[in-house]
């Protein structure tokens, strides 16, 4: 590996893994974060595996910087989740571990072998926390998380967790009893947890992007659409949901065949693997979306700032391209570059119900139709749907139950009263944490020491 490649990887004094590579130490970060300074407090940031836990403790970071100027954050992960190839591109300070989570219904063998990394992966936590000497370690879930929170419990270092999920994951359950706090995204957490953990349970939100609040009329012309006609968005993940593809393109056909023009436009986000499938099929010149090729929507790979349910993506939109010849006011996109004009151009979202997704909703006051993911870890999407649906924030549409004409019945009723969806938005708002990320920031500076007075050096600077 190249003085180059390993530039962006590395931290003083600690190994960094890169995918495919052999651990690599190298003294500084170039093109990143510089090495800690000895008067800086170091905070640990430790969660990934899919991006929907990766993005809180990215967010949840930048905001501790801003409110603790002197904080440098280092990050902990799993070389197979996509902190593996965000964090190098990010240059951010950082070390990746083999670990993996513990599979459900799986092997006893495997599950020994999983145990066994996890205890490697315990102890090359604890060189590195004896190295950094980090005054918190905070810990946003999944199974890369696990060894970074059981070490700060080994060494009675300060361990806060955030919660994305209305149903807390395995990591948030067994580390939540010795955390200084646990901030939650839903009330329904609190009671999930064990006994001694609830009373440190705050109702915080998810950390996403505060609304800038273009105008409709401005969000709609960034994707050519019509301001005087309502717009639905729909998304389905960081690689799109077949199923939810597959239900619009027969919503679609059958609007089509009918003769019945859509009283609505559609902002669609498919996932760039699927865009051209869905184009040929709406066209009525291709096989249905996703024939033949599994469903890559299982593996959530969001990029940082993106909500879990990939929200924003990377490719820039032509809106005269976009439109479709089945219906001017339909636009197939494989990516949405500019997530904060589609949501602001929105009367109503169709997605599926990850967490982070459906806080980008809530932070807006964006009614929503959510279709669960039904092979989500522990259920959990349809925990989060019900919960959202029981507030009356959003309604549940079971994967089984999701079919094309149906889901233009619903979202044409839904449209078409008034009363309902603004109540559904003004119950969206009532759950919705914008400042969320700053709120838990603050939170955070309370359990850390004062920031370090300034040497003789820099008091003479």
């Amino acid at each position: 590996m190249s003085d180059a490649q390993v530039a962006r990887s590395r931290v003083h004094g600690t190994q960094v893994d890169r995918p495919g590579s052999d651990p690599v130490q190298v003294d500084r970060v170039r093109g990143g974060r510089a090495p800690a300074p000895r008067r800086r407090t170091c905070v640990v940031f430790s969660g990934g595996g899919t991006g929907g836990h990766l993005q809180p403790a990215l967010a949840l970071a930048g905001a501790l910087a801003r409110v603790r100027p002197d904080v440098w954050p280092f990050f902990v992960g799993a070389r197979r989740g996509i902190e593996a190839r965000i964090l190098p591109d990010r240059g951010e300070p950082h070390l990746l571990l083999a670990v993996e989570g513990f599979r459900r219904g799986g092997s006893p063998l495997a599950n020994a072998a999983v145990l066994v990394r996890l205890l490697r992966a315990l102890a090359r936590v604890g060189g590195l926390f004896h190295r950094l000497r980090p005054s918190m370690v905070v810990v946003t879930g999944g199974y890369a998380g696990g060894p970074a929170g059981l070490m700060a419990l080994l060494m009675r270092i300060p361990l806060v967790l955030q919660e994305q999920n209305a149903a807390p994951g395995l990591v948030t359950r067994v580390l939540s009893t010795g955390a200084r706090e646990v901030h939650a995204a839903f009330p329904e957490v609190r009671e999930r947890l064990p006994a001694r953990a609830r009373p440190r349970v705050r109702i915080s939100g998810n950390p996403v992007r505060p609304p800038t609040s273009p105008s409709r009329e401005e969000a709609c012309r960034t994707f050519g659409l019509d301001p005087a006609r309502p717009v639905v968005l729909v998304v389905g993940g960081s690689q799109g949901s077949l199923a939810l593809n597959r239900a619009i393109t027969d919503l679609l056909l059958h609007a089509r065949d009918q003769g019945r023009p859509l009283s609505f436009q559609l902002l669609w986000s498919t996932g760039p693997s699927h865009r051209d499938a869905v184009e040929a099929a709406v066209a009525g010149s291709g096989a249905e979306p996703g024939e033949g090729a599994e469903a890559p929507e299982a593996r959530d790979t969001a990029r940082p700032g993106e909500a879990a349910g990939a929200l924003a993506a990377a490719e820039p939109l032509e809106a005269a391209d976009a439109a479709h010849p089945i219906d001017p006011g339909v636009r197939i996109l494989g990516y949405i570059d500019n997530m904060e004009a589609a949501l602001g151009c929105a009367h109503l979202a169709v997605s599926r119900a990850g967490a982070m997704a459906t806080s980008e909703f809530l932070a807006r006051g964006l009614p929503s139709v959510l279709v669960p993911l039904p092979t989500a870890a522990a259920d959990h999407q349809r925990v989060n749907a019900l919960a959202l649906e029981a507030a009356g924030a959003a309604l549940c549409v079971p994967e089984d139950e999701l079919e094309g004409a149906r889901l233009r019945e619903l979202v044409e009723g839904l449209l078409a009263d008034g009363d309902r969806l603004r109540a559904m938005a003004g119950a969206a708002l009532d759950r919705g944490r914008p400042e969320a990320a700053l709120e838990i920031a603050r939170f955070l500076a309370k359990h850390l020491p004062p920031p370090p007075a300034a040497g003789p050096a820099e008091e003479g600077a």
